[in-house]
């Protein structure tokens, strides 16, 4: 009994801690407007890369810690989502791109869901219900029986995994955690380098941005890989990572939690229903944006403009639920955590989300012109 009240005591703690990191990430993404979508957009519409240079430095700073804790033997680097054997590239690309276009159709990813809910928009807690419904119908319901005889059947085994530094310590007979620190050294110090050298990008808010939200996802990292573990598990015997619903490592991701969200709220009289490290950082990142949107003065009620605004998040947000689930990440998921890990698969969720929100933006282009 005692181990397991240890073990009790260990759960409150790892949620607790991840729902203060993922508050600061709420924070921090309300604070500098940080948006993958944004980023996007503004590449697309004006061929600015401030926002995006923001995201990549997030990436490089992440790579660096997540493989750091791997070389110090805090983490296991391979007990993560994104780096195992399976290598189902179809759902990542066609997840993506679905996800992408959703994104710009709902006005933000899932992260920036939960930031304007957090300031005060109700169409994004619309946003997030339709979403959260979506991603559980893709994971458990009628799209998760379409997802899995279709593109999830599109698949490879990687016997070394699809993570870019075990391929690195094969081919070069390295030591796994070496090779994972120069590998993250050399990409994330290039992709910090990169950021720096547009002197536009080198303010407050920027590095803000930058740093601070690739902290978040290597906090997180450390927060289930290394504090939530425990080597032995008093009832079974076998290693467990506490809170995780995965039964892996994880870090910040948004698609899957909230149905996990939903899941909870409905069930919630079920005492088998129980907090999770996902749904903590869901409650996380709005608590940390509506502190900082109250500090700024900026907390404002938003709702839909028309009928045509309110169809096309509820598209969006249907399409961002289903993508997300089947790329098994969203544009933190997949993008800032899955990237983290050096992950082909990760890039390839990526390319397909970039690629998807520029079909997107091309899609509000047209129907402007429509309607003018």
């Amino acid at each position: 009994m005692d181990d397991l009240a240890a073990l009790q005591s260990l759960n409150q703690t790892v949620l607790w801690a991840a729902f203060a990191v993922a508050a600061v990430f709420g924070f921090i993404a309300q604070r500098t407007h940080f948006c993958t979508m944004g980023a996007i957009s503004d590449i697309v519409n004006m061929g600015d890369w401030t926002r995006m240079r923001m995201w990549v430095m997030a990436v490089g700073v992440a790579a660096i810690g997540f493989y750091g804790m791997g070389w110090l033997g805090w983490i296991d680097t391979g007990q993560s989502l994104y780096t195992g054997s399976r290598f189902i590239w179809l759902s990542a690309l066609v997840g993506g791109a679905l996800f992408g276009f959703g994104m710009v159709l709902a006005s933000g990813c899932g992260s920036k869901t939960l930031v304007r809910i957090g300031a005060g928009s109700l169409k994004s807690l619309v946003v997030f219900f339709v979403m959260g419904l979506a991603a559980f119908m893709t994971l458990r319901g009628i799209f998760g029986v379409v997802r899995v005889n279709t593109v999830d059947r599109v698949s490879a085994e990687l016997p070394s995994g699809s993570a870019l530094p075990t391929w690195v310590a094969n081919a070069l007979g390295m030591e796994p955690g070496l090779a994972g620190l120069l590998s993250a050294l050399v990409i994330g110090i290039a992709l910090i380098a990169w950021c720096l050298s547009s002197a536009d990008f080198r303010t407050g808010n920027n590095l803000l941005a930058g740093i601070g939200i690739g902290l978040t996802i290597v906090g997180m990292w450390w927060v289930s890989g290394h504090l939530g573990f425990v080597p032995e598990h008093p009832e079974t015997l076998e290693p467990v990572y506490v809170g995780s619903n995965s039964g892996r490592m994880e870090a910040l991701t948004f698609t899957a939690p909230m149905a996990f969200v939903l899941d909870w709220l409905i069930y919630f009289s079920d005492t088998t229903k129980v907090l999770t490290f996902g749904v903590v950082t869901v409650f996380g990142v709005v608590a940390g944006s509506f502190v900082c949107a109250l500090i700024e003065r900026s907390f404002r009620w938003e709702g839909f403009r028309d009928t045509r605004d309110t169809a096309l998040h509820l598209v969006g947000g249907t399409l961002m639920g289903v993508g997300g689930v089947t790329a098994l990440g969203c544009t933190v998921g997949q993008g800032l955590s899955g990237l983290s890990t050096l992950s082909l698969l990760s890039a390839i969720a990526v390319t397909g989300i970039v690629g998807g929100a520029v079909l997107g933006f091309k899609f509000q282009m047209w129907l402007l012109e429509r309607a003018g």
